[in-house]
């Protein structure tokens, strides 16, 4: 199981790092297949050995070999949440560790593009369509039982941040918010799809005061709320049930 694990881990490792480089480049209209990784400040390429995911971070210790600038802890943090998320996965799919059930790599598949959705939004306050439609896709695979109650869920889910776009001419909500309902509607279900909503303004509304205290953002300043649905999702689907049944719904 630790070979396995291990073997997991570093795979994680080896995706983070492209999810790192696509999420930088993708907002700047760059090409993830044009050319190898550089440096964004000295535009120096990168030789493989100090692009090894998190590895060379450490062993650069944290600065570029040519210009000595200091590399942003984006790129470590999204190689490790990647790689611990999944270890995650393929310990919920027990059969990941003995070859990936269809299930497990669906799973994989909407984990990466939930962490690129969660990254571009928080770095730029854009949900790209294209990774939102690929999601839901992927989402329907997944779904065994019951499809037309997840997508009453997601559609559901997607109509009630529309009605808070609209009461609030666009400043409350964004549409790529509401599109993104629709996906996170369809992975929660429709038992989850409420408390879902409920952690996602719980750990906005948090986080927004927290921010206000440390005056890093003012009453007006616009705060992306993709993050939060994101990050409210695998929240709804450990404890959701745990919710319910603490206001005894069964």
């Amino acid at each position: 199981m630790v070979l396995q694990s291990t073997f997991i881990f570093l795979l994680g490792l080896i995706f983070g790092s492209f999810i790192a480089a696509f999420t930088w480049r993708y907002p700047k209209g760059i090409s993830i297949a044009k050319g190898r990784s550089f440096c964004p400040r000295c535009k120096h390429q990168i030789v493989w050995f100090d692009n090894i995911p998190l590895f060379s971070f450490l062993f650069l210790r944290g600065k570029c070999r040519h210009c000595k600038k200091t590399i942003s802890w984006r790129y470590p943090i999204i190689e490790l949440v990647t790689a611990l998320g999944f270890v995650a996965i393929g310990y919920y799919f027990a059969t990941a560790f003995q070859g990936f059930s269809l299930q497990g790599v669906y799973s994989i598949i909407i984990f990466c593009i939930l962490e690129a959705i969660f990254i571009i939004d928080l770095e730029h306050q854009i949900i790209p369509d294209s990774f939102v439609f690929i999601g839901i896709l992927f989402a329907l695979f997944i779904i065994q039982y019951s499809i037309f109650s997840f997508l009453f869920a997601g559609f559901f889910a997607a109509s009630l941040l529309l009605l808070i776009h609209l009461i609030t001419n666009g400043r409350g909500m964004g549409l790529g918010d509401v599109k993104f309902a629709v996906l996170g509607g369809l992975i929660v279900g429709p038992r989850l799809f409420l408390i879902w909503l409920f952690l996602a303004f719980l750990t906005g509304a948090a986080v927004g005061i927290i921010l206000i205290l440390g005056k890093k953002a003012g009453l007006k300043s616009q705060i992306a709320f993709g993050p939060f649905l994101v990050l409210a999702i695998p929240l709804a689907l450990i404890y959701g049930e745990k919710i319910l049944s603490w206001i005894h719904i069964s």
